[in-house]
């Protein structure tokens, strides 16, 4: 049974440990480059529940619950400047978007009235907005805060700034109406731009530090408390303007980044929900019959980024294309994350290609096999002399993936270095460095997109997006940058569709970078947290109160 929150003291483990060993992997390879894969990939589809609402909605209003997150927040709680999924998590209770995702990854009106008109060949957006909405602070929202939400990224050349530098100029009509202008079109604008969180100009210019960890938006949660690097309360904001209401009353958020502990926690009743469940412990709690498992598909990716600075080994395609038929990661996949992720052959997630129809059975005949004869032919033909090249890689399961690469290697004669740093300090130290190839020849990330294909190729594959969300420096064949930015600034879906095609061949083709897995979003929450749905889109859960969900937790 769930407590109230001032009856739980904060249960956190602090360790060091990884999903898997990647020491302990590297012993255990056979001969012959294949494990078992006999291992069923898990389908998302088999956990979609129905919805469940209470007997007595106004009995379960003073429920609460304890979320454990399994990563530690960058407690950047202003999306204006927030890059971090796991503060927007938080964020995305607070605020309100002015569009936001339905679990079919398609922007629904939330503070906009209606979808916009559109006028000038798609450089227009005309937007009216609800009126009533009050922040939590009691002003009231208005189409100038909208504006401000829109232009502080740019403005303030945060994190966030490419979702909306295309803007030319945005015009106040009144306090329930702005026109957008953008200096051309922009093909993901009405796909991603547009679901920005409003947040309020005046309350958060007056203090933007204090405004990050002290948030006020308009959204169904108002903020609570807060101990930096411990907890985030948040409780329920009984004026919220929308429906649903939410049926929680409170909710707090900790983080455990230890995959046993936060996997006892949930078992012991030390929380009542957890975010990412470790592939290894998903029978455990599946067969739990006091514990639900929750998954759903999403837009992730995760890539092994080779450097193609000159200098780097990996520069030559030829080298990248050898690392690839080095190993099987098919194999990897279904032998060790059969219950949380999925191979992929596109640098684009299977909800994008499903969504565009893109032509996967071409691009699955030229994804590289398994081939270690091919390997070692084309490393002993192009590999620059005495090359020992540097894996880097999170000390999580890709350090894993990373140590199977270089043990494959390894069978046909070529010594890879496998070096492994927390998250947070491969982020701040390597991947947005100068690329130096003495650093690192290859590195492994995740990437979380959507439904548009720019979402990928722009940020990990576009010039001007080196040192800021990619350390590879993939110059590209012909007209390949220009490309990604004519995708970007055509209104023409066909056109925009050609394009893509065109840029992920090369990718393919060329490896700058070698599509690896779609990690699923998954959670594990006690039997009694009722009607709780994973969204796809990462930064939406948990999903709290939407119109695909209400929670709450049934103490009888």
């Amino acid at each position: 049974m769930a407590k109230k929150l001032s009856d739980l003291s904060r249960r956190r483990v602090l360790a060091s440990g990884v999903a898997a060993s990647a020491a302990a992997f590297a012993g255990c390879i056979g001969g012959n480059g294949d494990d078992d894969g006999d291992d069923e990939i898990l389908d998302p589809e088999d956990y979609d529940y129905d919805r469940e609402e209470p007997d007595d909605p106004d009995a379960v209003r003073d429920s609460s619950m304890i979320y454990t997150q399994e990563l530690e927040r960058a407690e950047d709680f202003d999306p204006v400047v927030s890059n971090d999924a796991y503060s927007m998590q938080i964020a995305m209770l607070i605020y309100d978007g002015l569009y936001e995702y339905d679990y079919d990854l398609e922007l629904q009106p939330k503070v906009a009235v209606d979808y916009p008109d559109v006028e000038n060949d798609g450089t227009r957006y005309l937007y009216e907005i609800h009126d009533g909405i009050e922040f939590h602070d009691g002003t009231e929202l208005t189409a100038s805060d909208v504006a401000h939400s829109f232009r502080a990224p740019v403005e303030e050349e945060t994190p966030n700034i490419s979702s909306y530098d295309m803007i030319d100029d945005i015009e106040v009509i009144d306090d329930l109406q702005l026109q957008v202008d953008l200096q051309h079109p922009y093909g993901p604008w009405e796909t991603m731009s547009q679901a920005v969180e409003i947040v309020p100009e005046d309350t958060r210019t007056d203090d933007r530090e204090e405004f990050n960890t002290n948030p006020v938006g308009s959204g169904p949660f108002m903020w609570s408390d807060f101990e930096y690097n411990e907890y985030v309360e948040l409780e329920r904001n009984d004026d919220y303007w929308d429906e649903p209401e939410p049926l929680m009353e409170e909710i707090r958020f900790e983080d455990n980044v230890d995959d046993p502990g936060r996997v006892s926690d949930v078992l012991s009743g030390g929380t009542d929900a957890i975010g990412d469940i470790p592939n290894d412990d998903w029978d455990n709690l599946e067969d739990d019959d006091d514990i639900r498992v929750h998954v759903s598909e999403s837009p992730s990716v995760t890539y092994v980024y080779f450097n193609c600075n000159e200098g780097a080994g990996t520069a030559i395609p030829e080298v990248r294309r050898a690392i690839a038929h080095s190993f099987s990661m098919t194999d990897y996949v279904e032998t060790y994350l059969n219950n949380s992720a999925m191979p992929i052959v596109t640098p684009t997630s299977p909800i994008s290609n499903e969504l565009w129809d893109f032509p996967l059975d071409e691009w699955e005949e030229a994804y590289p096999e398994y081939d270690p004869d091919l390997a070692q032919e084309l490393l002993d033909e192009h590999a620059p002399d005495d090359w020992n090249p540097t894996f880097l890689a999170p000390d999580d399961e890709r350090a894993t993936l990373a140590e199977r690469v270089a043990s494959r290697l390894d069978e046909i004669g070529y010594d890879m270095e496998v070096q492994t740093r927390q998250f947070s300090q491969m982020l701040d130290e390597t991947i947005y460095s100068d690329g130096d190839p003495d650093d690192y020849e290859a590195y492994i990330v995740g990437w979380t997109g959507g439904p548009d294909p720019d979402y990928y190729l722009y940020p990990n594959f576009h010039e001007s997006q080196e040192s800021t969300n990619q350390g590879h420096f993939y110059g590209g064949q012909g007209d390949f940058h220009d490309k990604i930015l004519e995708a970007r600034e055509s209104a023409d879906q066909e056109e925009r569709e050609q394009l893509y095609i065109e840029l992920i061949d090369e990718v393919i083709e060329q490896l700058p970078a070698l599509p690896a897995y779609t990690e699923h979003n998954s959670m594990a929450t006690a039997e009694y947290v009722k009607d709780m749905h994973v969204h796809p889109q990462m930064q939406y859960n948990p999903n709290i109160v939407s119109d695909g969900s209400n929670v709450w937790v049934d103490d009888d």
